[in-house]
């Protein structure tokens, strides 16, 4: 890495805001825009700034622009990396700031700037996390293709789906994070290129942490050096990775206490609701696993079979819905408790399908099992509450692996 002369002075204080620029071969625009960016900033932003211009394997003269504007300005500075990668140029940048609030924007300024002040606000007030500008929102104004427009809402929907996530705009370029929750989080994003944001939204979510969404004009630039086919093939590969890895529950960063959001607690009534919806799934598991079964064993054999694979599933989803535990952190030991209502439960069903006899016909068994898993549901549900998912004596306020 290379840096002008500027940066050395300019780090020796801290600036409340950092707005980072990622370019690459962006000599053109490069000046017009950041002597616009900070014009804008001067008269209408009411927050010290200052503005890093971080460019990485360019193979024109964005470099030498790059330079020149920072030795010009008193407000910019310059970082030059090898590797190509937005992502790995903010990587750096945010994971070695000082300021109070890290925020990025596309070199094209194609987002209005008047947004700029909303998106940070709720950061400097410590209202929010994390903030996005979104162009899928009421009150935002578009003008772009009909190819990029149908992508990006395409991508949002898989990211839905696929993710589960509740923001509406994940690749607008036009965001900011309080960078202490950027840099802890950090250690949980992989990808340095341009999945890097979205997967860093993945995980500030994860944390039950808020995060601010802003409308925004957009007027897309028709001279972008985004390669739409290379950036689409990236994007998925993320999505299937981060969707991986929380499927392996390695996905997420320790968060600091002092950074973590208390969340409302759940209900008892809406925690029992979630905790029979999960149990009507497991039922309904622990049905079909027994009709696969019990077609090549015996029936008690087929019954502790299925419904042994059915409490694991039981366990690991009322650990994540219904009493919002995440993180692998403990997850052999409930699982080892909830045995314990497994054994209930197989002690329950067994009994039943004895009492039915060998010739009652699969219909009264299935009868049986379901009256046999509703019983041992209503012990379960008290074990999963006080015992299995309770307060472990001696953990504090920050303990582990509790989510909201």
């Amino acid at each position: 890495m290379t840096a002008t002369a500027q940066e050395s002075a300019e780090l020796t204080r801290v600036s409340l805001i950092e707005i980072v620029i990622p370019v690459r071969n962006e000599e053109k625009a490069l000046a017009r825009n950041v002597h616009r960016l900070r014009d804008y900033l001067v008269r209408n932003f009411p927050y010290p700034f200052v503005i890093t211009i971080a460019e990485s394997g360019s193979a024109d003269r964005t470099r030498e622009v790059g330079e020149g504007l920072a030795a010009q300005l008193s407000e910019v500075r310059f970082v030059s990396f090898e590797a190509r990668g937005r992502g790995l140029a903010l990587r750096h940048v945010w994971g070695t700031s000082r300021a109070d609030v890290v925020s990025y924007m596309d070199a094209d300024l194609s987002i209005g700037l008047e947004g700029f002040l909303p998106l940070i606000a709720p950061l400097a007030s410590g209202h929010s996390d994390f903030a996005i500008g979104t162009r899928h929102a009421r009150g935002s104004s578009v003008q772009r293709s009909l190819l990029r427009a149908t992508l990006s809402r395409t991508y949002n929907l898989i990211l839905r789906v696929v993710l589960g996530v509740r923001f509406s705009d994940a690749q607008c370029g036009f965001k900011a994070g309080r960078r202490e929750v950027v840099q802890a989080l950090l250690p949980a994003v992989q990808d340095d290129k341009w999945f890097f944001d979205t997967e860093l939204l993945c995980a500030v979510q994860r944390q039950g942490l808020r995060i601010h969404e802003v409308p925004v004009d957009c007027l897309d630039d028709p001279d972008t050096t985004v390669v739409i086919g290379r950036t689409v093939v990236d994007m998925l590969r993320g999505v299937a990775g981060v969707a991986g890895r929380r499927m392996r529950g390695a996905f997420g960063a320790p968060l600091p206490s002092h950074l973590r959001r208390l969340g409302v607690p759940v209900a008892p009534g809406r925690r029992f609701l979630r905790f029979a919806v999960v149990g009507a799934a497991s039922g309904l598991l622990h049905v079909l696993l027994y009709l696969l079964f019990a077609a090549v064993m015996p029936v008690l054999a087929a019954n502790a079979v299925a419904l042994f694979l059915a409490a694991v599933f039981n366990t690991a989803a009322n650990r994540r819905f219904t009493f919002g535990v995440r993180g692998r952190q403990d997850v052999l030991r409930h699982q080892a408790k909830g045995l314990v209502a497994f054994l209930l439960g197989l002690a329950c069903t067994s009994a039943a399908l004895l009492a039915a006899g060998p010739q009652s016909g699969r219909a009264v068994e299935l009868a049986v099992l379901l009256a046999g898993d509703a019983l041992a549901s209503l012990v379960r549900f008290a074990l999963l509450r006080h015992w299995v998912f309770g307060p472990r004596r001696g953990r504090g306020r920050g303990g582990k692996g509790r989510g909201r």
